[in-house]
């Protein structure tokens, strides 16, 4: 098998697996107990919350864990717009975001709050002369991610968190496809909130975490027990905890030489693609994009048919969001681009990661090409 839909999810790393095995039985305490087994899971989570913070640069107490990075912009968005409600309900976010943001803000429509969705230019980049304009002194929160899980595109985020904090209003960031693939600073970016996700690099699902930066006023999403520095109730989930700070230690160490690795075999997989499939297009910016990632549109051959042929041949792939692969509805994020409504149905996303290989490129390259010829022949959009 031949896996190249890594934004999708990661493979535990074996090194994580063997961190988190003895928290799942001998080193079973809950951290909220006082004796000595509780206390050992409780430093294992501090241990792990030191790790993450020292990939994302920051502080350990501004690190919250939660269930994975859903919940972290759920609580990020829905808190906000709750705890900020006197001020103003209005709130800026992108059209090209993930689910996990674009159903929050649909929520919040249906409670009463405002939400402008910004538009984006050809490759997926927020206009961030439009951002300036559209801030109003009743917005409380803009959110705009930091990397496109679909077409890799990476967002000015720095420029943006420096528009939006000057006119005073919270920024945050879903992040979840950017850490580990490249370095992100919250406090070089200049975030006030980011969202991260552990399975997305090389750890177990199930467990992310939330990024508030000292001073933002955050009220809690879950309501309970005082975990988590009374912010985030429900007994922690130590043993993912432990896998998601071990991630992010093999991640500090172990990211620029896997990023410049992935860039070659992603960069190598494209030309091929271009050089042996005629009419397509590849969507995202061309260089501000994730160095994983590869998305693009073939014609007069359906996404679907290309993937299940793929598949045969043993190799993963995607047509887009993994959160959305059910659905008979084209990606928001190509409508927004403005690619051709008859290509909607058409694209291939091809994420790469760690345990790629040129063999793995070489093999798709044999086998892509012949998939969509055969495709074509039956297709009556081919001429």
């Amino acid at each position: 098998m031949i896996y190249m839909d890594y934004n999708a999810t990661t493979p535990c790393d074996k090194r994580v697996v063997e961190e988190m095995t003895p928290f799942f039985s001998g080193r079973f305490g809950n951290p909220s107990s006082i004796y000595t087994l509780a206390r050992d899971a409780y430093k294992a989570i501090e241990q792990a919350r030191g790790r993450l913070a020292k990939l994302l640069d920051c502080n350990t107490n501004e690190i919250f864990f939660t269930s994975g990075g859903t919940e972290a912009d759920n609580w990020a968005l829905v808190s906000s717009a709750f705890g900020l409600r006197n001020k103003g309900k209005h709130i800026i976010t992108s059209s090209i975001e993930h689910h996990a943001v674009l159903h929050t803000c649909q929520f919040l429509e249906k409670v009463g709050y405002e939400v402008l969705y910004l538009p984006v230019d050809k490759y997926g980049v927020v206009d961030v002369d439009v951002l300036k304009q559209s801030i109003r002194n009743d917005t409380i929160l803009v959110s705009v991610m930091a990397a496109n899980n679909e077409i890799g595109t990476i967002q000015p985020i720095r420029e943006i968190a420096d528009i939006v904090k000057s006119k005073g209003v919270y920024f945050h960031t879903d992040a979840v496809q950017v850490t580990g693939k490249t370095p992100f600073s919250v406090k070089e970016m200049g975030v006030d909130m980011a969202s991260f996700s552990c399975h997305k690099l090389y750890g177990p699902k199930g467990v992310g975490a939330l990024y508030v930066r000292k001073g933002v006023t955050l009220p809690p999403f879950l309501h309970g027990g005082g975990q988590e520095r009374r912010k985030r109730a429900g007994t922690e989930n130590v043993a993912g905890i432990v896998g998601l700070g071990k991630a992010a230690e093999i991640a500090v160490s172990e990211m620029a030489e896997e990023e410049a690795k992935i860039r070659a075999l992603r960069d190598r997989l494209e030309q091929g693609v271009r050089e042996n499939i005629p009419e397509i297009i590849v969507n995202g910016h061309p260089e501000q994009r994730l160095s994983n990632t590869l998305n693009f549109c073939v014609k007069a051959v359906e996404g679907e048919a290309m993937l299940l042929h793929l598949d045969l041949d043993g190799i993963c792939a995607s047509s887009g969001s993994a959160c959305t692969s059910g659905s008979l509805e084209p990606s928001h994020v190509l409508i927004a681009i403005g690619i051709p409504e008859i290509m909607l149905h058409s694209s291939l996303r091809f994420s790469l990661g760690k345990h790629n290989t040129e063999g793995d490129v070489d093999r798709v390259l044999e086998a892509l090409p012949n998939i969509v010829e055969k495709l074509r022949r039956m297709s009556p959009l081919w001429q």
